[in-house]
């Protein structure tokens, strides 16, 4: 049985990083329930990394804050310094590696010849493609040049983060830059977005075990959003649901409701609008999220959040929500509809709920290979 080999991963003898056999059966069978993948999948994904082979990564920042880097390197689960990172190698990433200059494209060359087809090109930020896109430019190229240079001969492109996703902050109006995503630019090799401001490093790190174990990424959403992580809305599986159907409503910051953890709808959160599982990983090994602290979502992870969101602490009205919740009676205030009703609107929640995980999960398993049997 699995369970009882000695566990020598990409980096050698976890137990000499500190890292328990228990810990690492957790870790793979949190990363197969996050992949919404059956539990017997748990000894394929611990097989994959057991395995010699590592993941080469080139990791690409342009009009970025480097927040995405940092998000990933404050995670653990167990710790990517100890566990995650030694399934990669992390051949080019500017804010990390030691070389410089010229040495530093060295670096990027030779690792483009070295997995040719092979490697993962992770990417950081928007690309300007106005002006010729000078304005942002690496070793005297454009950010456009680079990224297709670096795409061509890769196997899989990552955006990590909404402005690598879909332009994000950049790309708000009036977007002087030009900036767009990944996905407008490279049309030939697989591009997954993961979008978040930042990127949550357990959807991170859970695309980069798929990739390991069943050699493609995982399957995607019409926004090429992985299903496993943005395949149901926030407002689906967020803690404060019971509140939002029985009608129970921040009216203002500090208010009782606040105080009380109702839901945050009317003060602009955004969860019936965003796609993500931020409710179910949260941030900081899953100490908290936005919504968790008291502040509503601004769905970061959506296209165009920074000009459709804003003003982000203002209601948008009951046609912000999807259709089948919105009150039946028309003019009938949000809260007294939802108040008097909260009971057969919570399960007609329920029943769609249910339905979409069905077929997000019917969607993912499609996509991968089965089992080996007796495993």
């Amino acid at each position: 049985m699995i369970a009882q080999q000695a566990f020598s991963g990409p980096a050698g003898n976890a137990e000499e990083q500190g890292i328990s056999r228990r810990e690492f059966l957790k870790f793979c069978s949190f990363i197969t329930a996050t992949l919404a993948l059956p539990p017997l999948y748990t000894q394929r994904v611990a097989r994959a990394l057991e395995g010699p082979s590592k993941i080469h990564v080139i990791w690409l920042e342009f009009q970025d804050c480097a927040g995405d880097t940092e998000s990933f390197l404050r995670s653990s689960h167990p710790t990517p310094a100890q566990f995650v990172l030694d399934l990669i190698s992390l051949d080019y990433h500017e804010t990390l590696m030691a070389p410089a200059g010229k040495a530093a494209e060295a670096s990027l060359h030779q690792a483009m010849n070295e997995a040719k087809g092979k490697y993962v090109v992770v990417v950081e930020g928007s690309i300007p493609t106005a002006d010729e896109g000078v304005y942002c430019t690496v070793a005297g190229k454009s950010a456009v040049q680079v990224l297709q240079e670096v795409a061509k001969n890769a196997g899989a492109v990552i955006a990590v983060g909404t402005c690598a996703s879909y332009g994000g902050l950049p790309a708000a109006a009036p977007n002087p830059t030009g900036a767009v995503g990944v996905g407008d630019l490279v049309k030939d090799t697989p591009v997954l977005n993961l979008p978040g401001c930042s990127v949550n490093a357990v959807n991170f790190s859970a695309t980069l075990v798929h990739f390991l174990t069943f050699g493609q990424l995982p399957a995607t959403d019409d926004l090429g959003r992985p299903l496993f992580a943005y395949g149901d809305l926030i407002h689906d599986n967020c803690p404060r649901r019971a509140h939002f159907d029985a009608g129970r409503f921040v009216q203002e910051w500090g208010d009782e409701g606040h105080r009380q953890g109702w839901c945050l709808y009317k003060m602009g959160c955004k969860g019936p609008q965003a796609h993500s599982n931020c409710p179910l990983v949260g941030w900081n090994d899953n100490t908290s999220w936005p919504i968790g602290a008291g502040h509503p979502c601004i769905a970061c992870t959506e296209p165009g959040f920074w000009d459709t969101s804003t003003p982000f602490y203002q209601w948008m009205g009951e046609s912000s929500l999807p259709a089948s919740e919105r009150p039946a009676r028309s003019g009938t205030p949000l809260g007294v509809a939802l108040g008097l009703g909260g009971g057969a609107i919570g399960a007609a929640a329920g029943a769609a709920v249910m339905a979409r995980q069905k077929r997000k999960s019917a969607a993912s398993h499609a996509a991968e290979e089965r089992p080996d049997e007796g495993a």
